[in-house]
């Protein structure tokens, strides 16, 4: 990748040594989940006890922080965030935060329909459901568990409540979900959902990624092409994100394509992380890992404490690497998977 190196960020922004401005907060609420995912989770898993995962008020500190070095979008994930209880009154925190813009949510759409109007109220911006398969016996396949009824009502709920930016994310697996595809863009076609496309990553818990279990992108695309229709190249919405947007020639929407093993977008990330337990990570495949909870339960002075985060954003920053690797001889699998990391 090119572009000026830099050995400190410029001021008051977090900027790496590549010259990558970063903007985007993922942080993760839980490590818990009501679905055990193949590319995600294993089918038994031991979660964090309570008492290592930050507090609402210790989430909404890190925030603040974040937000006077130039971050301006948070999005919520797990695990399954909805799990974590009164979810709503984060999000309102974090909507109050100066300097945040955007407040956003991936889920997997099961508690969705009793949750969409309090997280709409308290200022949810956007949401992202997770949803791979519209028959069951598919969905149940991968997520093993059953639940395709709920994600559907979630969204149905989710769209009375006043939500007019949902998004589908879908990820694609070889020789599981090619039959998946063109349902899921039929479907999100006709409810006006902007459909993602995400490849499968090596952060699965039960070690099943392959290089051969990747359908690309490109695939899919040209599936979508064959049997639905025409897509043209359009501009990305946001510079630093991680899709390649395409519309459909007849106006029904846009289809994305989030590539990171066949075609990495590690030259404009624009997004750090802040694990369930308080770490700090700048990539999905980072190995290292920067602690704001020890700080942030150190019990010094608020001042102090807003500082050594601030400190930590910076180490966190200039630490991340050109690109993630995936593929070379260099690659190293991060210890956690999907779930314990936040998607």
């Amino acid at each position: 990748m090119s572009g000026t190196r830099r050995t400190v960020p410029r001021a008051g922004r977090l900027v790496d040594r590549f010259g990558r401005a970063h903007t985007d907060l993922r942080v993760s609420v839980t490590d818990r989940c009501n679905l055990r995912c193949t590319y995600c989770m294993p089918e038994e898993a031991t979660f964090r006890p309570r008492e290592e995962l930050l507090t609402y008020e210790e989430i909404a500190r890190v925030a603040g922080v974040a937000a006077g070095l130039g971050i301006r979008s948070i999005r919520l994930t797990g695990g399954e965030p909805l799990m974590r209880a009164s979810l709503d009154e984060l999000v309102r925190q974090l909507a109050a935060v100066p300097g945040i813009d955007d407040v956003a949510l991936t889920t997997n759409g099961l508690l969705l329909a009793e949750q969409a109007e309090p997280l709409r109220r308290a200022g949810l911006h956007r949401l992202n459901v997770s949803l791979d398969s519209l028959r069951e016996d598919v969905f149940e396949r991968i997520a093993r568990r059953r639940g395709l009824d709920r994600v559907l009502a979630g969204l149905a709920a989710a769209r009375a409540a006043g939500f007019d930016a949902i998004r589908i994310n879908a990820v694609s697996i070889r020789g599981l979900t090619e039959d998946e595809i063109v349902p899921l863009a039929a479907f999100c076609r006709r409810e006006r959902f902007e459909l993602r496309f995400i490849e499968f990553m090596p952060l699965d818990a039960d070690g099943g990624w392959s290089d051969e279990r990747v359908l690309s992108g490109r695939e899919v695309r040209a599936i979508l092409e064959r049997d639905v229709g025409p897509l043209a190249p359009v501009d990305a919405l946001d510079p630093g994100q991680p899709a390649v947007d395409f519309a459909w020639d007849d106006g029904a929407g846009r289809v994305g394509f989030i590539d990171p093993v066949s075609a990495p977008f590690c030259d404009r990330c624009d997004r750090l992380r802040l694990t369930a337990d308080g770490q700090l990570r700048n990539c999905l495949f980072s190995t290292t890992e920067w602690d704001a909870r020890a700080v942030l339960r150190s019990g010094e002075a608020d001042g102090e404490v807003k500082a050594r985060i601030a400190a930590l954003f910076g180490k966190c920053v200039l630490a991340k690497r050109a690109a993630h690797g995936i593929g070379s001889p260099a690659f190293e699998r991060p210890a956690r998977a999907m779930y314990q990391i936040g998607g």
